[in-house]
């Protein structure tokens, strides 16, 4: 008997960009996938991309500010997704540092560089796949 391990996918439509993004077995993930579809308006900080939603989750153990490319956080802080993709304000060298503690609840491999082009207040939208 095959038993596939099938993680949730959603996707992260900005312009005319589609972020196909896997879920990480979080709380987070659970709850952003319980509240889809997400829409809202993007800002931009730096090479960072976030847009406020209507629900919350908890700091997780985990939680970072130094995040890898190709890693999709929520910001409790800011009851935000956010979507680092090079340096912000508060980046030493190369880094990807963030406001603060994020949680990371996803991964894609999209070229996130592509990102450059998103101005503040375009339209997002988040769904399931």
């Amino acid at each position: 008997m095959l038993i596939y391990n099938m993680r949730k996918r959603c996707k992260i439509i900005i312009k005319n960009m589609e972020i196909l993004v896997e879920l990480y077995p979080s709380k987070t993930a659970q709850i952003i996938w319980d509240n889809l579809p997400i829409t809202s308006n993007c800002k931009t900080w730096g090479n960072e991309v976030y847009f406020h939603i209507p629900f919350d989750s908890r700091i997780e153990i985990d939680a970072k500010s130094e995040i890898n490319l190709g890693e999709i956080v929520f910001w409790p802080e800011g009851k935000a997704i956010a979507i680092g993709f090079g340096k912000t304000p508060l980046s030493i060298a190369n880094e990807i540092r963030l406001a603060a503690d994020c949680n990371v609840w996803g991964f894609t491999n999209f070229d996130l560089k592509k990102l450059v082009a998103v101005d503040d207040g375009d339209l997002v939208r988040v769904e399931r796949v």
